[in-house]
């Protein structure tokens, strides 16, 4: 028993003509050729790249789903140790105001203390950022995993982030009224 065994092949054609105009030349000319051969998976140009890019654009979007989830819970985790913070210190804060701290003193105290902890976030997560580069660098499409604007980018964003979620303790901590903060202690 003979089995004909055959490589498969991709023709492109090029052609002026709409998909469903071409086709029927397209099969005329292969039959022309070799009764035998069949054709499969005929498709355009465009689909033919939509398919290509669809696992990598996949990727891309579930990296950007995922990482907008970790810039919402980072922000809600700096808000809550800031404001955890703040609510320890309330005494002390109570007694900077009654000796002279202006309210602007006491909002700059508590956004100094959440960029140091942010900094220190950003710091960590360069470096990790750095080291860890080359096992995500498969699903990066078209950007470098060294590449400084993006690093730039990132950073800032995560800083503005912070500097947002620092405002609302920072805002409650200036409203204080000494004599009650001391009070309460």
């Amino acid at each position: 028993m003979a089995a004909r065994v055959t490589a498969l092949m991709d023709i492109v054609v090029r052609t002026n003509q709409a998909h469903s105009a071409a086709l029927p030349a397209i099969r005329q000319k292969i039959a022309e050729i070799d009764q035998q051969l069949g054709l499969a998976n005929i498709r355009t140009m465009d689909e033919w790249v939509s398919n290509s890019t669809a696992q990598p654009r996949m990727n891309t979007v579930l990296l950007f789903i995922f990482s907008s989830i970790a810039l919402v819970i980072a922000s809600i985790g700096i808000y809550g140790v800031l404001a955890y913070s703040v609510s320890q210190r309330t005494s002390e804060i109570g007694l900077r105001m009654a000796l002279g701290a202006s309210r602007g003193d006491i909002f700059r105290l508590v956004a100094t203390e959440g960029v140091r902890l942010a900094l220190t976030g950003l710091g960590v997560g360069l470096v990790t950022a750095v080291f860890a580069g080359k096992a995500i660098s498969s699903l990066i499409y078209g950007v470098s995993v060294r590449d400084p604007a993006t690093y730039a980018l990132v950073a800032g964003l995560l800083l503005i982030v912070s500097l947002a979620a620092c405002i609302l303790p920072g805002l409650r901590t200036a409203r204080l009224v000494p004599i009650l903060a001391l009070r309460n202690e």
